[in-house]
């Protein structure tokens, strides 16, 4: 049978989830068509990525000859909003993101989107965005997207979501001993093989209150009703129950490979003999524990701004970014990171009802504060 070639833009191609999207779509080569590639500044990999799949069109910070590979140079916004575009593949990190997934919602495209800080972020607005103009968000990340997988075919609202965490890096460690641990210390999660910045977010667990932010949006249910618990065997990816008691949970490998490929072909399923495969029997038992929040300063600042909305989840997300920059870069204590977020948003002059733009200016304000407040610091000192 004769099928559709879905015509697919890849938004950080270079990074982790942008390059695994790639190999999906390698494996598959009669179902998708690459029409955009846009990057960051890894130049040498975008080349190969031209090289290989020819897009027509590219958006790059990095420095690349004008027509390298016939491709023309577009902004962003308008690459995904090209009518030959049925499917955006949202994998920048951070808050750059945000107005290249409204613009691909706006056009009525299929956003798959990896990215937590952009929903995050605009919440409502972008739900409302898709309904609009009969666009499709479908969550790349592994754990709201087991909460779909879970919730599709079902007619009646869930009564719990439960978002599993393996608690990152330092999981059997209090705050208090973290205090002069090394961003590669920090970048040893137990089992996930990450970014940088997701894996740091995963050892102080905002990543884990940015998924609670987010699936309050995604799936239209009041945070009351949305729990997170400790599964250090990260098999179970998280789990829904229903007003019956009925409990369904997602189970996987740690591989992002498996919510990519489900995002790209939904509402198919498709063989892949290049996916790592889950056995049932030889993995093991699977462990489920409260989560200790002392050990995650980190998750109720963030919860705490989330539920305050306006323009404060966008400024979280912005100085989560570049406290996690400075971290990264040596600048900061790790311990320092949520001191740095909360200065940053204790300072900030909320919008109660912001459009997008300022939602985007206050993401930009939130990284620029947080640094700046870091510099004067350092001054003082």
């Amino acid at each position: 049978m004769e099928r559709n070639i879905k015509k697919v833009v890849i938004l950080g191609s270079t990074g982790s989830v942008g390059t695994q999207a790639l190999n999906i779509i390698r494996a598959f080569p009669d179902r998708f068509e690459v029409v955009g590639l846009c990057n960051g500044s890894n130049t040498s990999l975008l080349k190969r990525q031209i090289d290989e799949f020819n897009p027509s069109y590219i958006n790059t910070l990095g420095e690349i000859e004008p027509g390298y590979g016939g491709s023309l140079s577009l902004p962003v916004e308008e690459i995904v909003a090209l009518p030959e575009v049925d499917s955006v593949v949202a994998a920048t990190v951070g808050c750059a993101g945000m107005l290249p997934a409204f613009a691909a919602l706006e056009a009525g495209k299929t956003l798959a989107l990896a990215n937590k800080e952009v929903i995050v972020m605009s919440g409502h607005l972008l739900m409302e965005a898709a309904r609009r103009n009969n666009g499709v968000i479908i969550p790349i990340d592994s754990e709201p997207s087991a909460i779909w997988q879970c919730l599709e075919g079902e007619v009646s609202d869930p009564a719990r979501l439960i978002i599993t965490a393996s608690g990152g890096a330092f999981r059997d460690r209090s705050w208090s001993s973290l205090h002069d641990v090394t961003p590669q210390q920090a970048l040893q999660h137990p089992t996930w093989d990450m970014g940088d910045k997701i894996t740091i977010d995963s050892a102080t667990l905002m990543n884990k209150a940015f998924e609670v932010i987010e699936s309050r949006w995604l799936f239209d249910i009041p945070f009351e009703r949305i729990d997170v618990t400790i599964h250090r065997q990260s098999i179970v990816h998280s789990m829904v129950e229903f007003s019956d008691g009925s409990l369904k949970a997602q189970l996987g490998p740690t591989s992002m490979g498996q919510p990519i490929q489900h995002a790209l072909f939904h509402p198919e399923r498709q063989s892949n003999k290049n996916l790592p495969k889950l056995d049932a029997v030889t993995m093991g038992s699977l462990t489920f524990e409260r989560m200790d929040e002392s050990l995650y300063p980190c998750f109720q600042l963030a919860l705490e701004y989330g539920m305050k909305g306006g323009t404060y989840p966008a400024v979280l997300a912005g100085a989560d970014e570049a406290a996690v920059e400075l971290f990264l870069n040596g600048h900061i204590k790790f311990t320092d990171i949520p001191d740095l977020v909360l200065k940053t948003l204790s300072i900030h002059k909320n919008i109660s009802e912001p459009s997008v733009e300022e939602i985007s200016d206050s993401a930009r304000w939130g990284i620029e504060s947080t640094l700046a407040l870091h510099k004067q610091s350092t001054i003082v000192s």
